[in-house]
């Protein structure tokens, strides 16, 4: 009887620890910028669902598309109905992980170098992506940030030839997440 009380007590406390480094956010914060000659467009989107896994280093982001907010209505109506068919495609997603994982003490203020590496879905096409960040560790929160590009030829997002030198090639993304420890 002693040994599963024992045995018990070690799950639990495994349990717990597991939990304790779960990082989650529902407001993380990612935007875009499309900069050419004749305009530049830029939107924000700050209803963004991520967690990260310390102990794995597995890390997920979750985006509604029509939550992006523009300067103008009409480009906000162009991008959900004609380029990234919000209706048909709602979310775009980020599945991967932390290559350099063993390089960040979480227990430890300060900003870690990462690497990251998984799979972007945006309007149903998924690709591999390795991109460069950081991870900021203070007060018990973890701060990620990411600077990248995505071509939206690559994810089948079509510009029609009218607008197609008012957009980008090449999209600029920004990630910047807080995450807070799941079960404080």
């Amino acid at each position: 009887m002693k040994h599963l009380i024992f045995y018990a007590a070690l799950v639990l406390a495994f349990s717990y620890q597991a939990a304790a480094q779960k990082y989650i956010t529902k407001n993380g914060k990612i935007s875009f910028f499309s900069s050419t000659p004749i305009e530049n467009i830029e939107a924000h989107n700050k209803q963004v669902n991520s967690a990260l896994d310390a102990t794995t280093g597995e890390f997920v982001f979750k985006v509604l598309m029509k939550s992006f907010a523009f300067e103008k209505a009409l480009m906000q109506e162009h991008f959900n109905e004609n380029y990234v068919e919000s209706d048909k495609f709602p979310n775009a997603t980020f599945n991967g992980k932390i290559v350099n994982l063993s390089e960040i003490n979480f227990s430890k203020a300060g900003v870690y170098p990462v690497t990251i590496q998984g799979d972007l879905t945006i309007h149903g096409v998924t690709k591999k992506i390795n991109e460069k960040g950081t991870v900021e560790v203070k007060d018990g929160k973890v701060n990620g940030k990411a600077k990248f590009y995505v071509k939206p030829a690559d994810y089948n997002i079509s510009i029609p030839k009218t607008v197609m030198k008012n957009i980008a090639e090449s999209i600029e993304v920004t990630v910047d997440v807080m995450l807070e420890k799941l079960n404080k």
